[in-house]
């Protein structure tokens, strides 16, 4: 087993949205190399421009996840750039719902799979491997509470998150003793608009904002967290 590399040279998937936005600056601020995916290298560009950074330390890798041969591109990429990939933060999102299980077209399932099952196992069979070799790495993805209590009308992606933890977990338990982690953070609501603080109820107490996210990643990343492997952390304990 290898001691922790430094800096960091850190994957993060859906780096366009809020999460991947606020997790990439939380990790650059520790002095993180940080490679953004996304399937549109534009919007990627512009989140490369965001956080100001020289090349050396932040780069674009766009590229399909759910096509097996583009996730390994895209490892491939930042490998070249950085030399290795040593945190995935893995925030691919996307959701659909509001159609009860007797009425469920299968082309609504087929998609949240493609978003959150095929993504996340590309990526996994696209990084453990390297990972293992270094003797360092740290998987994390994160997830719903609608994964293990799920609601009425949300099916296709509440089977699609569970398959996201199953694989996580699963992993977990196989890189073990290889220095790699694998873990879940479990959100209800992602409040990129911050609305828990202007307008505060009882529902809003349990959503999580991006820098919330981006710093449970940067924990979970970090060498101090060795010994949380195969975890499901709620980021929802104000609600």
């Amino acid at each position: 087993m290898s001691a922790a590399p430094s800096p960091l040279a850190v994957l993060v998937t859906g780096a366009t949205g809020p999460g991947g936005r606020a997790t990439a600056r939380r990790m650059a601020g520790d002095g993180a190399r940080v490679a953004l995916n996304g399937s549109d290298p534009a919007r990627l560009q512009a989140v490369l421009e965001e956080l100001g950074l020289p090349r050396d330390r932040a780069i674009a890798a766009p590229g399909d996840l759910t096509d097996p041969a583009a996730a390994r591109e895209v490892v491939a990429t930042v490998e070249q750039a950085f030399g290795r990939v040593d945190v995935v933060a893995h925030l691919v999102g996307g959701w659909a719902g509001g159609t009860a299980v007797a009425d469920l077209d299968h082309e609504e399932v087929r998609t949240m799979l493609d978003q959150h099952l095929w993504t996340t196992l590309n990526i996994l069979q696209a990084t453990i491997p390297g990972m293992r070799e270094r003797g360092y790495g740290r998987l994390i993805g994160v997830s719903t509470p609608f994964a293990s209590t799920p609601g009425p009308r949300g099916a296709a992606y509440a089977i699609a998150k569970s398959s996201v933890e199953l694989l996580l977990r699963t992993a977990a338990k196989e890189v073990a003793a290889d220095g790699v982690t694998a873990n879940v953070l479990v959100m209800r609501t992602l409040d990129d608009e911050r609305s828990r603080a202007q307008q505060p109820n009882a529902k809003r107490n349990a959503w999580t904002t991006p820098e919330e996210l981006a710093e449970a990643i940067a924990w979970l990343a970090s060498p101090g967290a060795a010994a949380v492997n195969g975890a499901r952390i709620s980021l929802d304990g104000r609600g």
